[in-house]
């Protein structure tokens, strides 16, 4: 879901379509590793015990979900910011959606089985937030095109949207109890 789904649901613009995909390879492969890291330092800061991070198939799993939150920013600043802008607010989104997710797991005791609180409503925020920061203006100037789709475009955004709904169930249950 993340690679492929997002991947090609990130190809809606026709003048960043390509570029995108790419990008989304390489910020999701590197949002589930570091999320896979700081999301397990703060849990352990929040319950006052530090003890080896393990690598298992929640941690994985919670790196996924991790890397769904920056990819749904991804998609408010597309086009907007440079690969380099793009890694650095990673890092930052990574870090606070590890803080929030840690305080509402840890801290308030918050059960968010599919990822609705800190995945998608963290990520949609951000992502707002961050598209403000970066060149607000120019967002809602569309003199060049740029901010179009073209048939191609759209179309493998279309595949990239069915990828997502055909694998979402498992996505959100991945965590449940007995569905591993």
């Amino acid at each position: 879901m993340i690679f492929i789904g997002f991947g090609f649901l990130m190809v809606f613009l026709k003048e960043h379509s390509w570029t995108s995909v790419g990008y989304n390879f390489l910020i999701a492969c590197y949002a589930m590793q570091i999320t896979m890291l700081i999301v397990p330092f703060f849990h352990m800061a929040m319950e006052g015990e530090f003890h080896k991070i393990e690598l298992d198939i929640t941690s994985l799993i919670a790196g996924d979900f991790g890397a769904g939150a920056v990819l749904i920013s991804f998609g408010a600043i597309l086009g907007k910011i440079s690969l380099k802008q793009l890694w650095l607010l990673t890092t930052f989104e990574i870090f606070f959606y590890a803080i929030n997710e840690s305080i509402g797991v840890s801290g308030l005791k918050v059960v968010d089985m599919g990822g609705s609180m800190f995945v998608h409503t963290f990520g949609a925020y951000f992502g707002l937030g961050a598209s403000y920061f970066f060149q607000s203006k120019r967002a809602i100037k569309n003199e060049s095109g740029k901010c179009e789709g073209s048939y191609n475009s759209q179309l493998i955004a279309m595949v990239g949207t069915i990828f997502l709904w055909m694998y979402w169930p498992s996505f959100n249950g991945a965590l449940a109890s007995g569905s591993f």
